[in-house]
């Protein structure tokens, strides 16, 4: 006989009493992976209130609560965690033998919709995915931030996403895609005028300081882990686009930093000249983030790998 607690429901770890339907534990499992009823139905072609019930319904044959709901989404009970990690596996391999619903074999593949950071996206990325589009894989990509490109991935709007911090949370699968350094630089004309400054901090200030946003997140990184000091500039200009920020300080308008992947050009005609180089630049991981649960579209994992060995060479 199986440990039953006091709602009579089975302890963890034993197996169901009864055959759970294989639909309701696949709408949990979207549920789970995508934190919201909605993002869930949207991937499930179902109305949102058909997963409501489904769950309700799954809830009420295991005796177990499996969602806290929130005011944006739904957070994992305890239980769907375990529910979660014993189910996942047989369900996305049973997913990989039945292949997506309805779809005729010699179907061409749906488009595979990528989505980073607009310049990584067209300095790198793009170029190195012209074999991919030469050989019939299409693509819909999507330039943005990373936490509402994430917001998106989790609701089924995208299947890859390249984002510049690590994604918290187990929901999604994230994989280290390349190192970006970033570097202090200025046009020929302004490093002209500076000269070799004893102090490129002190010889800096009254330069225009052109930057991605007004709380100069680059920037300010850039001074903490090099000079080790808090920055007290304040920017002369400001363009949400690192190629306007580049193409400003390009001609003239001040200083910056930038990744070194996009003005890797520029440094090498001198169009644009190192201000400093230390031993330690700082740097940021991307990471190559995935859409949850297995997808029925072979060009999705054609354009990751793809990616993660072109990356390489970035």
């Amino acid at each position: 006989m199986r440990d039953r607690n006091t709602n009579g429901s089975e302890e963890p770890g034993q197996t169901f009493g009864a055959p759970l339907d294989l639909n309701l534990l696949r709408t949990f499992l979207t549920v789970y992976r995508t934190g919201s009823f909605t993002a869930a139905a949207r991937l499930l072609g179902l109305s949102q209130p058909t997963v409501t019930t489904q769950i309700r319904t799954l809830e009420r044959q295991l005796g177990r609560e499996l969602f806290e709901r929130r005011a944006r989404g739904v957070t994992p009970a305890p239980y769907a965690d375990e529910l979660a990690a014993r189910i996942v596996q047989p369900l996305d391999a049973l997913a990989m033998v039945a292949g997506p619903a309805g779809g005729a074999e010699d179907a061409p593949a749906e488009p595979v919709h990528l989505a980073g950071p607009a310049e990584l996206l067209s300095r790198c990325v793009l170029p190195g995915l012209a074999p991919l589009v030469d050989k019939g894989v299409r693509l819909r990509i999507t330039p943005g931030l990373t936490e509402p490109l994430l917001e998106d991935l989790r609701a089924g709007r995208h299947d890859l996403v390249i984002a510049t911090f690590r994604p918290r949370g187990r929901t999604l699968t994230a994989v280290p895609l390349s190192d970006e350094e970033f570097v202090l630089v200025a046009s020929p004309a302004w490093a002209g005028r500076l000269g070799a400054p004893a102090s490129v901090t002190a010889a800096l200030h009254g330069v225009p300081l052109v930057a991605y946003a007004d709380d100069l997140p680059i920037v300010r990184r850039y001074w903490r882990h090099v000079f080790g000091r808090r920055l007290v500039l304040q920017p002369a200009v400001t363009m949400p686009d690192l190629n306007a920020v580049k193409a400003a300080v390009a001609g003239g308008t001040g200083f910056t930093v930038l990744p070194r992947y996009l003005c890797v050009e520029e440094l090498r005609t001198g169009t644009l000249v190192l201000l400093h180089d230390p031993d330690d630049p700082p740097s940021n991981t991307s990471f190559l983030v995935q859409r949850p649960g297995t997808s029925g579209n072979p060009h999705v994992a054609l354009v990751r790998d793809h990616l993660l060995q072109a990356a390489r060479d970035w």
